[in-house]
């Protein structure tokens, strides 16, 4: 595995982290802080297993159980769970874990499809030594209809997954995702786009796609040298809906996701929420709507999830 971790703060986004309550993070930060790993609560104890908890649920536990968990970013004007290094007992990385389990003899039908999934996307051109495996298979607790959740680790890896997983399904090793899975893709994301757009989008993104009945997709996480600065701290100023051209979208599949357009007064479109990663390509003409927000210099920028459900917030493609 070529991933290289800072040893000062080897955490990373998609990587999970379990405290001495038995907790699991799914952590959210590549920075620390004030010391802390930003994360977010995804599965509590239940026995000998664990159970996966929605976002409701996970702020609802840590008010009233955990409070010192709960967290208020000032650096990007959010909220989200944190946990101190001397809370963490296990660290889970998914490049260990995805090494872990195709070197081993499968424990269930999943893993036996993980390890004919890889070697069909690095056939396809995937790059091995960048990958890695989250989700509930990170912990050992995926079950017979469980998704897939795999990392790539660099832009460059990404959208050569990407390519890969376009050049399998063309060759028929993977499927596009049926109506079904569409559906259940979309009815989770609750997005404000309606299904026939929101279905047209996610196509042509290839970055998830079906393999021997089970869906797996692909999130990327940026190497250290692909970190950028953000700009100072942002300050909301009201909302706002326009159309622009897609100008640069090379940090379009980043969390946040980012796109340079051709509008004077926002010319950067910041995306928190999932559902608007790799939303447009340059050239693209696009309806936003969202947050505006302005830093110390005056520059200002649009923000589609300026809350976790992005209420009335979008990103759409109205002319290629």
């Amino acid at each position: 595995m070529t991933v290289i971790r800072n040893p000062d703060f080897p955490y990373l986004p998609r990587d999970f982290i379990q405290t001495d309550e038995g907790l699991i993070f799914a952590v959210v930060s590549y920075q620390p802080e004030e010391g802390k790993v930003g994360c977010f609560l995804r599965y509590i104890p239940n026995g000998n297993a664990w159970s996966k908890v929605d976002t409701i649920t996970a702020n609802q536990l840590l008010k009233t159980q955990y409070p010192h968990y709960l967290y208020y970013s000032t650096k990007v004007a959010a909220h989200f769970h944190a946990v101190a290094v001397q809370n963490i007992v296990i660290h889970y990385r998914p490049e260990q874990r995805l090494q872990y389990l195709m070197d081993q003899t499968p424990s269930d039908q999943i893993e036996k499809k993980l390890q004919k999934l890889i070697p069909i996307l690095v056939q396809a051109g995937a790059d091995c030594n960048f990958l890695g495996l989250t989700g509930s298979m990170l912990i050992g607790q995926q079950q017979q209809n469980s998704d897939i959740d795999l990392v790539v680790y660099g832009r460059s890896a990404f959208h050569k997954t990407r390519q890969a997983i376009k050049q399998a399904i063309a060759d028929g090793a993977f499927n596009q995702l049926n109506e079904r899975l569409m559906q259940e893709n979309y009815h989770r994301r609750a997005g404000e786009l309606d299904l026939k757009q929101f279905s047209w989008h996610e196509f042509r993104k290839y970055n998830k796609a079906v393999f021997d009945g089970t869906k797996f997709d692909i999130g990327m996480v940026l190497l250290e040298k692909e970190l950028e600065t953000d700009s100072g701290q942002y300050t909301k100023q009201g909302t706002r809906v326009f159309t622009a051209m897609v100008m640069d979208d090379c940090h379009s599949f980043d969390l946040p996701a980012r796109y340079q357009v051709d509008d004077e007064m926002t010319p950067e479109i910041v995306s928190f929420t999932h559902t608007y990663v790799g939303q447009a390509v340059v050239g693209e003409i696009i309806e936003v709507a969202g947050a505006v927000e302005c830093n110390e210099q005056g520059q200002c920028r649009l923000i589609v999830g300026s809350s976790r459900e992005a209420k009335n917030e979008y990103i759409k493609v109205i002319k290629e």
